[in-house]
């Protein structure tokens, strides 16, 4: 199911102002998070799909039943990650993903029928609707990046889950790093 993309931007500024943005921690910074985010700088927050729909809980694409090639399946390869992690209140992709993010940006400009969608994700701190956009700023982060790299726009689709598919249950640090995250779904 697609989403209108304006329609959800519109609909989430609203309730944004509506709400006043009063939430907790990771609130205080979404709009500062946008910032520096240009894909060609660096400082990018990187990550893997650790127990994603997506993924083999492990970080790794499964590949089994898969139609992409084995290069997903081999743990040396960055195409193997699909989740990027990012930090705390922040859309900034880590640099140590950039890399990832590159591998899967060359991957699909090689080939262009390929279609991805970019779901992005928060912890379970902060309102509903902020997670929502921190979610989809995380995963606009990520579409930046491999825009800027050859892909095209009708190959990417960007969703927003905030909250709602934690990929860790739980209430401490180590459950809420494994929830801020970017899966990139190959279709």
């Amino acid at each position: 199911m697609r989403f209108n993309k304006t329609y959800l931007a519109l609909a989430m500024s609203a309730v944004l102002i509506a709400s006043g943005c009063s939430s907790t921690d990771e609130e205080g910074g979404l709009a500062d998070s946008t910032q520096g985010t240009d894909a060609s700088t660096s400082g990018y927050n990187d990550g893997s799909m650790a127990g994603s729909q997506f993924g083999s809980g492990n970080g790794y694409s499964s590949g089994s039943g898969s139609h992409l090639g084995p290069e997903f399946s081999d743990p040396n390869n960055p195409l193997s990650k699909q989740i990027i992690y990012f930090e705390l209140d922040s859309s900034q992709v880590k640099q140590e993903y950039v890399p990832v993010v590159a591998a899967h940006a060359r991957y699909l400009a090689s080939h262009p029928n390929q279609h991805v969608i970019l779901s992005g994700h928060a912890d379970e701190r902060g309102s509903s609707e902020y997670n929502i956009a921190l979610g989809e700023q995380r995963a606009k982060s990520v579409e930046r990046m491999m825009r800027s790299q050859g892909v095209t726009a009708s190959q990417l689709e960007v969703v927003s889950y905030g909250e709602e598919k934690p990929a860790v249950s739980g209430h401490d640090e180590s459950a809420w790093q494994m929830n801020r995250r970017v899966e990139v779904g190959y279709q």
